[in-house]
């Protein structure tokens, strides 16, 4: 009668549940398995329960590695070939890092030591036998409730830390008190990198395709920054603002910065292999780093705030990579001498940049020695004198405004990254151009356009070196270069 009412009673509710709580119990009696399928006849029918059995801890690791949705074990203590103690500490090993796995310690052996044995291994709880169903029901509700609640918290922790660096994810998670407004004074380096040249070829791509560049990009520059720890702050477009020094204190920030900065470039050679493949032109980064006393923090309301740095640091940061070209590493006077003394400088330069009184001096990285070791490949710039100069015009950029003077130049020589450009017009180094270039056999333009950026003076003129030059500029280039090394 009892049978019948129970499928009668089944029979009107819900077939399946939303969530199937998975539950493995490894224990040698071999009644009990018998015993918790009735108690749990409803509930296992119902979808809300599913539970495997294991005669000891060997057989219910075999299970654990073949089910690895298991939410909950019950184990017992007293057990062959593998007893429950050591199971317990086995599932610290076996769980990856962001699973949650509860566990609930059921035996006869009830003594203090095991209590606190399996307690400090990670169980949620300890009942003894004879074993009480109803109390083995409670006890299991609430440690699923308590591994929902982990899951949660492990899934908020990982959705945080797809749009914040971990770092920054577990500061604003440690509790109340830190996602107040308001911030500390903190002494850091700040590194800003920018793809070149990347707005002129995104405008020749379809969204998508400016989506998967960046992916592979960002993707690949996000895992070098972890490495040297630092705080990935913001992605801006194809640049990225990164902190060495906060949220986590770190003494040598200035020359993990420099490091980072290093092996950032050298990654640059495997994301091209990815870009070529996609049939697009390789990408360049220039990398700028400064250090200096900023304010860290929560910046922005009560509604809606991001942690940040705030500081003249940070804009004098942005000036030092704007000047930047691919494959370059600028660092400011005061990273270089909190680096070390084993970073390698290729040359010195001063920046005159708006709203300083002064130039500020930079640094060429060439590379870090020491335990770090890490080098850039050695710079050429072997330029081909042409035969006859190449008449070209350019104008002017000032941040994203071009302007209104076109001015007359002449090419003297070249090579694939740059050239000698002679003019009358006063440049000064670090000068951005939009260049006007004759392409070779042009059948419906007789102009095509590049950017370069001026990088010193010369004997003959100006060294430039190109930050964008479209596939119909190059080709046009390659024939003046090769009809130079003809003559």
């Amino acid at each position: 009668m009892s049978d019948l009412a129970d499928r009668q009673d089944e029979s009107s509710e819900a077939v399946e549940t939303s969530e199937c709580a998975h539950i493995l119990v490894a224990d040698d009696e071999p009644d009990l398995a018998a015993l918790i399928k009735q108690k749990f006849r409803r509930r296992i029918r119902k979808g809300e329960l599913d539970f495997l059995f294991a005669a000891d801890g060997e057989e219910a690791l075999d299970h654990l590695r073949e089910h690895p949705d298991i939410d909950l074990v019950l184990t017992d203590i007293n057990m062959p070939r593998m007893d429950g103690l050591t199971l317990l500490a086995e599932l610290t090993q076996l769980k990856r890092e962001d699973e949650v796995l509860g566990a609930v310690v059921v035996t006869a052996y009830g003594d203090m030591m095991n209590i606190r044995t399996a307690m400090n291994q990670g169980a949620f709880d300890f009942l003894t036998k004879p074993i009480d169903l109803d109390d083995l029901e409670v006890t299991i509700d609430k440690a699923l409730a308590r591994v929902r609640d982990e899951k949660k918290a492990a899934h908020a922790r990982e959705t945080v830390g797809r749009y914040l660096s971990d770092e920054i994810a577990e500061t604003l998670l440690a509790g109340p008190e830190a996602t107040q407004l308001g911030g500390e004074r903190r002494r850091v380096s700040i590194m800003m990198a920018d793809l070149r040249g990347f707005s002129t070829l995104s405008e020749t791509l379809a969204p998508e395709q400016v989506l998967d560049v960046l992916n592979i990009h960002l993707g690949t520059i996000a895992d070098v920054i972890g490495e040297f720890s630092g705080t990935i702050d913001e992605y801006l477009g194809d640049g990225i603002l990164v902190l060495f020094g906060a949220p986590v204190e770190r003494e040598d920030h200035a020359r993990r910065a420099v490091a980072c900065a290093v092996a950032m470039q050298q990654a640059m050679g495997g994301i091209n292999e990815q870009v070529e493949a996609m049939g697009l032109p390789p990408l360049q980064m220039g990398i700028g780093i400064n250090t200096g006393d900023v304010v860290v923090g929560n910046i922005g309301s009560e509604k809606r705030m991001k942690y940040g740095v705030v500081g003249s640091p940070v804009n004098v940061t942005g000036r030092i990579e704007s000047a930047t070209v691919g494959g370059q590493i600028l660092i400011s006077a005061a990273t270089k001498a909190e680096a070390g003394e084993d970073i390698q400088i290729r040359r010195t330069m001063e920046l005159a940049a708006k709203g300083f009184s002064a130039p500020i001096p930079l640094f060429d990285v060439a590379g870090i020695g020491g335990d770090v070791d890490l080098h850039l490949p050695t710079e050429t710039r072997t330029l081909q004198p042409l035969p006859r100069p190449l008449p070209i015009r350019f104008h002017i950029l000032d941040g994203k405004q071009l302007g209104d003077e076109a001015v007359d130049a002449d090419f003297t020589a070249l090579s694939p990254t740059g050239g000698c450009l002679r003019t009358d017009y006063p440049l000064d180094p670090f000068t951005d151009l939009k260049l006007h270039i004759p392409i070779r056999d042009a059948t419906d333009r007789p102009f095509g356009h590049a950017y370069a950026k001026v990088l010193e003076r010369a004997e003959a003129g100006w060294a430039i070196h190109f930050t964008s030059v479209p596939e119909a500029v190059a080709h046009s280039m390659r024939g003046y270069l090769d009809e130079a090394a003809s003559a």
